[in-house]
């Protein structure tokens, strides 16, 4: 089990280092403000819709290694899926990291994303990892902004 906690943290680390998809998007849709005033994770989240799929989706912002890494992997996560296929990686990843016990949704359907199951472990750690998802989950019922308070 340490190897596999091991490969996680440094998954985290690499995308907390190198965020991919970070930066402005001036063709999106919609944008979303996000903040957790807990730890003073701040996000803006860029997505681009092309009807019911995401078609792009970035990411600006400062935060922990955990917002970070999150903001990262979602991004790459959600790119060309539909809504609702973004709506259930949402629920399964809420689920993964703050659900009920024994609600912890399958990796298999989380692919890289499994990497946070870690989190759950550490309650003040949540919100630094679903600040992206719900500015994610607000920006596909057309709202523009959200807060962990």
């Amino acid at each position: 089990m340490s190897d596999l906690r091991e490969l996680y943290q440094a998954t985290i680390l690499d995308h907390y280092k190198k965020p991919r998809n970070f930066g402005p998007l001036a063709e999106a849709t919609t944008h979303v403000e996000g903040h957790n005033p807990l730890c003073g994770d701040r996000v803006t989240l860029h997505v681009l819709f092309d009807g019911d799929v995401v078609r792009d989706v970035r990411f600006e912002g400062s935060g922990c290694a955990i917002s970070t890494a999150s903001a990262s992997m979602m991004t790459e996560a959600v790119k060309g899926r539909q809504r609702a296929e973004v709506e259930r990686l949402f629920e399964r990843f809420r689920d993964l990291i703050a659900g009920p016990e024994g609600s912890e949704a399958d990796s298999d359907e989380l692919g890289k994303l499994a990497v946070f199951s870690g989190v759950r472990e550490y309650p003040t750690r949540v919100k630094c990892a679903t600040l992206v998802w719900h500015a994610l989950h607000s920006a596909l019922g057309d709202a523009t902004t959200v807060s962990t308070e």
